[in-house]
């Protein structure tokens, strides 16, 4: 008898292991913006201004990486905004306060992620609606901010102890060249898509999105699962809302008015489904980079804001309307 011996199969990368179908038609956009972005202007391709791009996206990109958690279980959270601002007042006004911007900084992400626990709890103990209680929240949290800083804006000064040091989050730049933000986001991200795709949390987060009945049935607690959704999301505005400060040097209870708006059609561009149950942390990525570059693209040439605001949303209509058509032509099927 003649052993037959067989060969390894070959190493290939197979995109659709990381990347779904509408995810892979995004990046698909994206390759076909940027080379849009290069014909139109070329002031586009130098690194400078795509640096400036990676560091224009990461505040809304880290705000993106906690509200997919929400948006795959099926739910919403639209006081993202607020929270931003919530933990960006609460941060400026310690370190004002003459507290080291260390704790200031931790002082500002409790208050974020604690405004999170806060939405969680109400929508799995009260039964209430997250679009509800969100939209609730989105005001309360928005009025706390105004409540203890009386209204007046905060404004840090370098001569300041400690305020040149914590700029260096929002403003400082590694080795002179990548900006710090862009980093913090990197770092985030790696640990969402972690999160998402490796651990249980990931898991549940899908289970209890595609079919919470069943999820349940399978003994996953999914009030645990949606509630920590919601705490993530709190927690990454947070993040946001610190570097915001940091960056800017000024804070004010209005600040992050309309953001919850841009974080959510980040993840929905990048192919998470509006009713939870399907999406990823590449795809929400990709999601951010392509709002990212579209707004840089307008920007270089001229286009007013006001057409920018509404080219934005035919592009979150048409994303919808995909996530729509592609349900039921799975429903048909």
């Amino acid at each position: 008898m003649t052993a037959t011996v067989v060969g390894a199969p070959r190493a290939t990368f197979n995109p659709r292991k990381f990347l779904h179908v509408r995810e892979l038609g995004v990046l698909a956009a994206l390759v076909l913006l940027f080379l849009l972005g290069a014909v139109l202007s070329p002031s586009f391709l130098q690194a400078g201004n795509l640096l400036s791009v990676g560091q224009q996206i990461s505040q809304i990109g880290i705000m993106a990486i906690g509200a997919t958690f929400v948006i795959i279980n099926g739910e919403i959270d639209l006081s993202v905004g607020s929270i931003y601002a919530l933990a960006a007042i609460c941060t400026g006004m310690a370190i004002a306060g003459g507290v080291a911007w260390p704790v200031a900084a931790l002082i500002g992400l409790a208050a974020g992620t604690f405004a999170g626990l806060l939405n969680g709890l109400a929508v799995v103990l009260l039964g209430v609606p997250s679009f509800i209680v969100t939209l609730g929240s989105l005001s309360v949290f928005r009025g706390v901010a105004l409540l203890i800083s009386d209204g007046a804006p905060i404004s840090l000064s370098s001569d300041q102890p400690g305020v040149a040091e914590f700029n260096l989050l929002g403003q400082g730049r590694l080795f002179g060249v990548i900006p710090m933000q862009l980093l913090i986001f990197i770092f985030i991200a790696a640990i969402g898509i972690v999160l998402l795709s490796r651990s249980r949390l990931g898991f549940n987060t899908y289970a209890v999105g595609g079919n919470q009945e069943a999820a349940r049935l399978v003994g996953i607690n999914v009030k645990a699962v949606k509630a920590s959704a919601f705490v993530l999301s709190g927690f990454t505005a947070a993040v946001a809302g610190v570097l915001g400060l940091s960056f800017l040097s000024y804070v004010q209870g209005v600040t992050g008015t309309g953001l919850e708006l841009t974080v959510i059609s980040a993840v929905i561009i990048g192919g998470a489904a509006l009713f939870g149950g399907s999406g990823t942390m590449w795809g929400t990525i990709i999601g951010v980079a392509f709002i990212g570059l579209l707004q840089n693209i307008l920007n270089i040439n001229g286009i007013s804001s006001f057409w920018q605001t509404v080219i934005t949303g035919l592009v979150i209509v048409a994303a919808v309307a995909a996530d729509t058509w592609q349900r039921r032509r799975k429903t048909k099927a």
